[in-house]
This record gives structure tokens, sequence and C-alpha cells, in this order.
């Protein structure tokens, strides 16, 4: 299948630091060995999209600066539609700074940038890439008042709405109501709830939170032991593969946007979707760097079919 994705998102260019351990309070510490690649969750999400199969197009903004040419150079590379990106001549490109341990696991500081001061300016003429799009993915790394507008947008031409609720924070209420599917990690649904994850029962309880709000479904992603989902008719837990991570920066990105490239637009194949998508981000994690960690589809079919 071919789905038609549009991604409104955050465009970071990430610099990594490899450390044995992450330092305590006050305290200094050397870096093994320092590197920098594109990235930012937009970016992530779109190009895993986009080397998944998917038609992918891109809402955003960069700065005028040798980062935001470099970004735009990267994403037109993996074939992504960037002539919705705006270029902010008054802010810098988004960055990220980012702390990798010996055990795979990271810190990361954001810089916002463009993606922070970015208006509903950005969404004049969208209509072009909305009118024939499946769905339209938006993450917290841009403002939520152009989410809410493009959402409300996209719904206007039938299309299916993922919100990505990270970083976690308050979320505008009338945004819920134009989302489709929230797709939460463990500990930003309870942040986002209120109710701690501790079972079966209690991301029921969950998916009745937002379902109360008017988002359908859940999708809530909890590491090494998998992906839990809920819809009006369905719920269950999809098993993460078992790897040994040596980085996990754009795992959530890569399951998102290699999710939006396979799921049918009624989720009907959700758990088929969802096993294409854990599989995309565990090949991810086996590697250094968030874009070019990022599978294509031949990668992940040969991966499914080793299992």
């Amino acid at each position: 299948m071919s789905n038609n994705v549009v991604v409104l998102g955050s465009i970071n260019v990430d610099t990594t630091y490899h450390v044995d351990r992450f330092p305590q309070p006050g305290e200094t510490i050397s870096a093994v060995s320092k590197s920098s690649a594109p990235g930012g969750k937009g970016a992530n999400q779109a190009v895993a999209a986009a080397r998944s199969g998917a038609k992918t197009a891109f809402i955003g903004a960069v700065g005028s600066d040798k980062e935001g040419a470099y970004m735009l150079e990267s994403l037109a590379d993996d074939h992504i539609d960037t002539r919705h990106i705006m270029t902010d001549k008054l802010h810098g490109t988004g960055s990220a700074a980012i702390t990798l341990d010996a055990n795979g696991q990271n810190d990361i500081i954001v810089y916002g940038g463009a993606n922070q001061s970015m208006t509903t300016d950005v969404l004049a003429g969208i209509d072009d890439v909305l009118k024939d799009a499946d769905f339209l993915i938006s993450q917290f790394e841009t403002p939520q008042e152009v989410a809410l507008a493009a959402f409300k947008q996209a719904k206007e031409h039938g299309v299916t709405t993922l919100l990505n609720p990270a970083p976690a924070h308050e979320i505008l209420p009338e945004l819920l109501k134009y989302t489709d599917v929230i797709t939460p990690n463990e500990s930003e649904c309870t942040l986002l709830t209120g109710i701690e994850i501790t079972d079966e029962a209690s991301m029921l309880k969950s998916a009745e939170y937002f379902r109360e709000r008017g988002v359908k479904h859940l999708l809530i992603t909890l590491g090494s032991k998998g992906v839990f989902y809920a819809t009006p008719t369905s719920h269950g837990l999809v098993p993460a593969f078992k790897v040994k991570a040596v980085d996990t920066t754009a795992a959530g990105d890569t399951f998102l946007g290699a999710l939006s490239s396979q799921l049918e637009k009624d989720l009907s194949n959700v758990d088929k979707a969802l096993v294409y998508a854990q599989r995309a981000s565990s090949l991810t994690v086996q590697q250094m760097g968030a874009m070019p960690s990022i599978p294509d589809h031949d990668a992940v079919m040969k991966a499914l079919a080793e299992n």
C-alpha cells in the first residue's frame, strides 16, 4: 500500500555528545565523541513515512541560515515535498543537544527557534497537499494553535489526524476534538490524564479519558513491552521486538512515521500496521543517530521475514 502523509512539525539539526554515563548535577564530564545529523520530531517522522513508501509532504519552518538550507536539502533527498516549509528571517533553525550514554539512553535539550515561532501563516496554501492526504501528523515541538488550525483544515478534506503529544504538556481541549488518533508514551499518557499506567485496566481507563474528549483511538507506546492500542471496537497489546539498543533517539518518531505509511484510515489493520512500525523502530535503535538510522521499507520487510 502507499499512503499520502502530511507532517506538520519540527525541523532540527541534532548534535549528539557520546558519554560513558550522564553527569551528576554540577558535574563536568568529557564526551567520548560528538556528531551532528538532521533531526527534529517532525522531520524524523516524515523521513520514516517516506522511507516506508508513503508519499510525504512537510509543513514547517526553518531559519534563513546554513542549517535551514541543510535541512531542506536533507528532506528533499528523501523525496519529501518541502514547498510548505517557510523561511523565518527572525529566528534560527531549530536544534537539539543530545547526550547519549553507553547503554543507548539519552537526554535531549531542544532549542525551538523557527519551530516555536511558527504561526498559522505557514498553513497558507496547504489545501493542495491535504486534498489527497490520508493522514496528517503533528507533535508538540511546534505551537498547538498551528496544529489546531491544520487539523481543522484536514478534517474538511476527510484526513485522519494523528497527534503525538511530545514533549507532553497541557493540551488545548479543542485540539483533542479534531484528533482521531493520539500516540503518547507511558509517561506522557500519565502526565496528560493523571492516570498511572500499571495494567490493562489503567490503559483502558486512559482510552476512555481521551474518548470523552473526542479522540476515538489511543496508542500507548510502552518501550520494551510493546504498544497498547484501544479503538471503539477493540484493544490489545502488540509486543516489541527484543534487540540491543545502541541509540534510542528517533525510536518513537520512526514508529509513528512507519505506522502512518501502513495504516488504513479507519485503523482496520491496526494490528498488522503496529507490527510493521515496531519492527521499523527496533531497527532504528540498533544504529547511531536520529534520521540516519531510520530504515526503509525493504529493510523492515527483510527484518520481519527473519522473525
